[in-house]
């Protein structure tokens, strides 16, 4: 009876209850649960029409996010059952494609209801540009404070800025964004290499390579820039962690994929803004690492704050280097030679 069940046969079921056996039936490892997943991701449209006819449970529409997140057919109709919680919503959001994103963005008393979808959909890759700053505008709007790396900073860049109307086709801010990206991806970076070559008085020449991307770049909105610090690759981060615009350069350091190794380029070099050396002083995450420790105690562009605060923890060889050298501050200098005097 289970293994006719899982093929969805049981005579007298409504299509609703015979959705919730199945998801039932398909829990666990066995043949039954295997021959239910199959069912599941292969429902019959007679079947399918009917249940979403009816009311859903919460669980069986957790397991049809799964399947339908990028089915513009069937979204708009699980989106409208009573029965759709957040665990559900942010499933949708995270398996959106662009144009699923743009639906469920453009439910609105669902995205106030569960404000944690702004999140996960401006976090999804595939979710267009003008979407991801019509949510921000959204929270902005109805006073919501999210959680998530560089809200304040995108909420503050989008104050700024003329918000679009909703579109059904992408515009070309879209289109920009998404040439960027892709454009980033072909570009890679060596283990130790930098988008730029940056001589003894710290004057930078962007390399030959990444001139297209950093032209790309160059025609990208604000808000544009601060989803591509922190959904980008390395390759556009250490581009845009040296951008003018202070949001855009924060945001690379709030970046949740910021690696250690970018961390370690960012704090060696003298042509990133205080501003991103302090967010990284900051960080427990980051500063676990001797490299970033000693590189912000060694770069001039270090608050001296931050920078006193971080000898202690430097190695003796290292403090006798940083006491003789000329291109230190003078008050790192000192500092490190009392420290070195204390530690003999």
């Amino acid at each position: 009876m289970k293994m006719l069940a899982a093929r969805g046969i049981v005579p007298g079921a409504a299509p609703p209850d015979l959705l919730a056996i199945l998801v039932v039936l398909s829990e666990g490892d066995s043949d039954v649960a295997r021959t239910a997943q199959g069912t599941l991701r292969a429902l019959p449209k007679p079947l399918l029409e009917g249940a979403l006819s009816g009311e859903l449970q919460a669980g069986v529409l957790f397991e049809l996010a799964a399947i339908f997140a990028t089915d513009t057919e069937v979204l708009p109709r699980l989106l409208r059952m009573k029965a759709l919680d957040s665990p559900t919503l942010l499933r949708l959001c995270q398996s959106a494609s662009e144009a699923s994103g743009e639906i469920i963005a453009t439910n609105e008393a669902l995205i106030l209801r569960y404000p944690e979808a702004i999140e996960v959909l401006y976090m999804n890759p595939r979710v267009r540009m003008s979407t991801s700053d019509r949510l921000i505008d959204l929270a902005v709007r109805n006073g919501i404070e999210l959680e998530f790396p560089a809200f304040k900073l995108a909420a503050q860049a989008i104050k700024n800025q003329l918000i679009p109307e909703p579109t059904e086709e992408p515009t070309f801010d879209d289109e920009l964004y998404k040439t960027a990206s892709q454009l980033s991806h072909e570009l890679s970076l060596a283990e130790e290499e930098d988008v730029c070559d940056e001589d003894e008085e710290g004057k930078l020449e962007l390399k030959k390579k990444f001139v297209p991307l950093f032209a790309q770049i160059q025609d990208m909105t604000v808000t544009q820039k601060i989803r591509s610090a922190m959904l980008g690759n390395s390759t556009m981060r250490m581009i845009l962690v040296r951008d003018t615009n202070r949001l855009v350069a924060e945001a690379v350091a709030r970046s949740p994929r910021l690696t250690e190794n970018e961390v370690v380029r960012i704090t060696a070099s003298r042509s990133v803004s205080d501003d991103v050396l302090r967010i990284i002083a900051n960080s427990r995450e980051h500063t676990r690492s001797y490299q970033v420790k000693l590189n912000l105690v060694c770069n001039p562009r270090t608050p001296f704050s931050f920078a006193s605060r971080l000898v202690p923890h430097i190695r003796s060889n290292d403090l006798r280097a940083i006491g003789r050298s000329k291109n230190v501050p003078g008050a790192v200098s000192r500092l490190a030679v009392q420290q070195l005097s204390r530690q003999k």
